[in-house]
């Protein structure tokens, strides 16, 4: 039931560093005032809360007389159908410009240090940034089409920056993690179970090599990488203040490890082991744990297959975990409670037992990588649906 719970969130929280459920309109003044400009990239350290795992990134303007944020994290929840549209992957997001003290209480509440880079950046290109800012954080122009590891609220404010100082910025080439999934699972590593729901949703798409650039849509990497950069030769960061001093990581602590996905996962072969043994030894047929693995393994490819086939968001086709997580598990999950499908669910039960070696056979050459846990799930579907054959064949005649 983990599982299929964790796959939920991740619909409703597929996104790196975002500050969900923060609303605010755009208060600021045309006019800028006050002497020159000072543009820095606000870095908050990752949260406790599955949508703050891997922090959040937002750019300040300020000078004497005005201090602005300019934030890419804000979505209406209240817009219609945003459950639906969101698990679809019509994730739409807006950017915002407001008072920077209105951003920072829940950053302070929640105990994450924050920091800014200040970017050594000409008064024209602090100017010009601001200009596109204003011009995007418009009512018409505002809302863009939001995704977790190309354009969120890091990788959207790097470009602005980008644009503004024109082609003189240089990041380091240094990969600081081989594929988005490593990285995911860096920044989700105290919270096995939503990265088990991450690694059941989402396929090979996230396990390709990185370019240079693109490890950069976590925060704290992108912190780290323009500590490192070069704007015309010279360092891109002027100074870096620290604006809140908490702490570098407020996640929960580490999941123990009776509580991860792995241990759910051996309990459950085990169990399924058992229930071979029963009907194998006592003729006692465990058709409720039966009927609840394939039960769920059903739901969980219902949604799987949503994803796959419906959904836009980024990497969910193709997901090989469809040969075993589709909604044809239902079949043996309701059926062993009807008798006269004993044709149909012998047919079932042979396909879970012959499917879960070859499908770990094929995964050899498949590039996707899988979640360690899925292993000794996936192959309790062997003993439970030989335990089905063994009845309707030995027993039920």
């Amino acid at each position: 039931m983990r599982s299929l719970c964790a796959i939920l969130i991740i619909l409703i929280y597929l996104s790196c560093g975002v500050t969900a459920r923060e609303r605010t309109d755009s208060v600021l003044p045309d006019s800028i005032g006050g002497g020159d400009l000072t543009v820095s990239v606000v870095t908050c350290a990752p949260g406790p809360d599955v949508y703050e795992l891997c922090g959040h990134a937002a750019l300040r303007i300020r000078n004497s007389e005005m201090d602005s944020v300019w934030n890419y994290g804000i979505f209406d929840f209240t817009s219609p159908n945003f459950i639906y549209r969101f698990c679809k992957g019509e994730t739409d997001y807006m950017v915002r410009g407001y008072d920077f003290r209105r951003f920072m209480p829940v950053y302070v509440m929640r105990g994450s240090r924050v920091s800014e880079q200040v970017l050594n950046l000409t008064q024209e290109e602090a100017r010009r940034l601001r200009a596109m800012l204003q011009k995007e954080a418009l009512p018409q122009n505002c809302v863009y089409r939001y995704n977790y590891v190309r354009d969120n609220c890091a990788t959207r404010p790097w470009k602005r920056v980008t644009q503004a100082a024109g082609s003189g910025i240089t990041l380091p080439d240094t990969l600081l993690f081989p594929t988005f999934r490593d990285e995911m699972r860096f920044f989700h590593r105290n919270y096995p179970w939503y990265q088990f729901g991450i690694d059941l949703a989402l396929g090979g798409g996230l396990d390709y090599p990185l370019a240079k650039d693109e490890d950069t849509f976590a925060p704290p990497v992108l912190e780290w990488k323009l500590a490192r950069a070069k704007i015309g030769g010279a360092p891109l960061v002027k100074e870096t203040n620290v604006i809140f001093p908490g702490y570098h990581d407020a996640t929960l602590p580490p999941t123990p490890w009776i509580l991860t996905p792995m241990a759910a996962g051996l309990a459950m072969l085990l169990v399924s082991l058992g229930t071979l043994f029963a009907i194998v030894r006592y003729r006692r047929y465990w058709r409720v744990w039966i009927s609840a693995y394939f039960l769920l393994a059903g739901v969980a490819g219902c949604v799987i297959t949503f994803l796959v086939f419906f959904s836009s968001h980024e990497a969910t086709s193709p997901n090989w975990l469809l040969v075993w997580l589709n909604p044809l598990q239902l079949i043996l999950g309701a059926g062993v409670w009807v008798r006269s499908w004993r044709k149909i669910l012998v047919a079932a039960a042979w396909y879970d037992t012959l499917m879960p070696p070859l499908l770990a056979l094929l995964w050899i050459f498949i590039p996707q990588v899988a979640n360690p846990a899925v292993w000794p799930m996936l192959f309790s579907a062997m003993p439970l649906a030989m335990s089905v054959i063994y009845y309707f064949k030995r027993i039920y005649k």
